[in-house]
């Protein structure tokens, strides 16, 4: 793995990038270490030009540590790059500017991809948001979501907890939490329990390294769904969406990720939806190679179940 940096477009920004290569593409085995350079060999043979890369964008309340095993696993399916990055206010990259919104997002994203020569993005939950945000202004060649957190028609209003805001401003982070958990429902069966239960697993699991950097960044997952309740769309926003897109959710995430992917992929002939047995919203940060095998046969285009463009075009 590579640790290095990306300039982003204001003063002084900065993001954390965490690289993946396969070995034949190693700076040792004549691949460069960043973008689409070239360069020479150790034999002093032109070194061969990089295949293009693919960008992970991590959701809400985590850092993209939770996604190297699954950043790897798609490296080595691929035998091309993949690069995690840690989005605003985390890790070594810079904090959420004042004037946060979703085209921070995407131009961080930009910034990510021209700096690692990337064509294709992987995204989950909140990431998913990003990349799809990004898809109508941006050139993607390919893009995969996993429970992707798209307000369509204000249908994740009642998601949101003022509750929530009021807490982190108090600093009253278990209760935060707790407001967090229940509102998104990504916690499975958790979700549904009573706040004096969630508040007292908040407490237990701050003594654990995730739940303790959860906590800590609460105030990250305040701005971020107001990015997504503000950047609210309608289906036809998304029409002219040009890039071939998968849209995957779990067979046990929340039921709303699903409504929003069907919708999507019945309106927009560039997606396409499926839903993955046995998986959990967090599928992509848990162990096993089901998921990035999935979504390794759609960026390379060997996956049969989408169906081409061009077809999906003339049946509308």
């Amino acid at each position: 793995m590579e640790t290095w940096t990306v300039e982003t477009d204001d003063d002084g920004g900065r993001l954390e990038v965490h690289s993946f290569r396969p070995a034949a593409l190693t700076p040792a085995n004549g691949g460069s270490t960043a973008g689409n350079s070239g360069g020479t060999s150790a034999k002093g043979d032109p070194a061969p030009v990089p295949a293009p890369g693919v960008v992970v964008i991590h959701g809400t309340l985590v850092t993209d540590a939770l996604y190297r095993p699954f950043a790897r696993n798609l490296s080595l399916l691929l035998s091309r790059p993949v690069h995690c990055y840690n989005r605003r206010g985390r890790g070594r990259s810079a904090p959420q500017p004042d004037d946060y919104s979703a085209q921070t997002e995407i131009r961080d994203l930009a910034a990510v991809m021209k700096a690692t020569g990337s064509e294709d993005v992987v995204a989950h939950s909140f990431g998913g948001f990003v990349a799809l945000q990004a898809a109508r202004d941006m050139p993607l060649r390919r893009l995969v979501t996993y429970d992707a957190a798209v307000s369509l028609s204000g249908n994740l209003n009642h998601r949101w907890r003022p509750e929530l805001e009021q807490a982190v401003t108090e600093g009253q982070l278990n209760h935060a939490w707790a407001h967090l958990v229940q509102g998104l429902a990504t916690a499975g069966p958790l979700s549904y329990l009573p706040l004096g239960a969630l508040r007292m697993l908040s407490i237990m699991s701050a003594r654990t390294n995730v739940g303790a950097e959860m906590r800590e960044l609460l105030p990250t997952a305040v701005k971020e769904m107001r990015a997504v309740l503000d950047a609210d769309a309608e289906l036809a926003d998304f029409e002219e969406l040009a890039t071939p897109t998968l849209m995957l959710t779990g067979g046990w995430s929340p039921g709303y990720f699903a409504d929003t992917g069907r919708q999507l992929a019945s309106a927009v002939p560039a997606i396409d939806f499926a839903v993955v047995p046995g998986q959990l919203h967090e599928g992509p940060i848990r162990p096993g190679k089901r998921l990035a095998i999935r979504m390794a046969r759609f960026l390379n285009g060997t996956d049969g179940t989408v169906r081409p463009l061009s077809r999906k075009r003339r049946r509308r």
